[in-house]
């Protein structure tokens, strides 16, 4: 009787120190480090979208503190000024741990060949210094790059291309996108964009979702078709949304 007796509570033992185990083991990670910019606020189309896009993020299990915003009217201290330089240290602070990835997502006008206008700074964000920043801050995560303003396609090419990033634009380099006017609640790509991300599994269906969505709202407007472009690395092609 007694082996069966040590067995048994040798078994008992195993399995308590199991839940105990279960019980202190710390929380999934954050499926995401996000870091969302509202660049301009000369109309409320910019923050109306960044303010969306975070409570997607929550709905979806990230933290307030996993969610870096900036604006260029920051009427919240929680929210940072949109500089360039804030927005840089931003994102290569964001140090993604295993199992999570690195969302950016920039809203604002742009010019051709200058990039996305800071309006609180007065300045413009370049390709090359974003791509600097998150190959800091997201090192070989999985990192998903969305660039909301006109001719933003120049965000695709050259140093913002690698094999785990995503990256999608509003338009193409030599486009204007459309939408920013100030009784409009969205930009034409955010509300697409936003519209398609509770639906779809992955990445690819949100640009292809939004893709076609842009196209039918330009054709009702009757505007030069914007052409939102978008970069796949092959180490993120199927990466899903959520």
């Amino acid at each position: 009787m007694m082996p069966r007796l040590a067995l048994f509570c040798t078994a008992i033992a195993v399995l308590c120190l199991g839940c105990w185990q279960a019980l202190g083991a710390e929380p999934a990670p954050s499926p995401w480090q996000a870091v969302l910019v509202a660049g301009d606020d000369a109309q409320p189309v910019f923050d109306n979208a960044v303010d969306t896009l975070q409570r997607w993020l929550g709905a979806a299990g990230v933290p307030i503190s996993d969610i870096h915003r900036l604006s260029a009217a920051p009427r919240d201290p929680r929210v940072e000024p949109a500089s360039a330089e804030r927005i840089i240290q931003s994102i290569a602070s964001l140090r993604a741990r295993p199992g999570t990835g690195c969302l950016v997502f920039i809203t604002s006008h742009g010019q051709e060949g200058r990039g996305i206008w800071l309006a609180y700074s007065g300045e413009y964000l370049e390709p090359e210094r974003l791509a600097q920043a998150l190959s800091i801050g997201c090192a070989g995560a999985p990192s998903v790059v969305i660039l909301s303003s006109c001719y933003s396609g120049a965000f695709t090419q050259g140093a913002m291309r690698a094999q785990n990033r995503i990256v999608l634009s509003a338009a193409r380099a030599d486009r204007p996108s459309f939408g920013c006017q100030a009784d409009r609640t969205y930009t034409v790509f955010d509300e697409c964009l936003l519209g398609a991300l509770p639906r779809a599994p992955t990445w690819r269906a949100v640009y292809a979702a939004s893709l076609g969505c842009v196209r039918a709202r330009e054709r009702q407007l009757q505007v030069l078709a914007s052409q939102p472009q978008a970069w796949f690395g092959a180490a993120v092609r199927d990466l899903g949304v959520r």
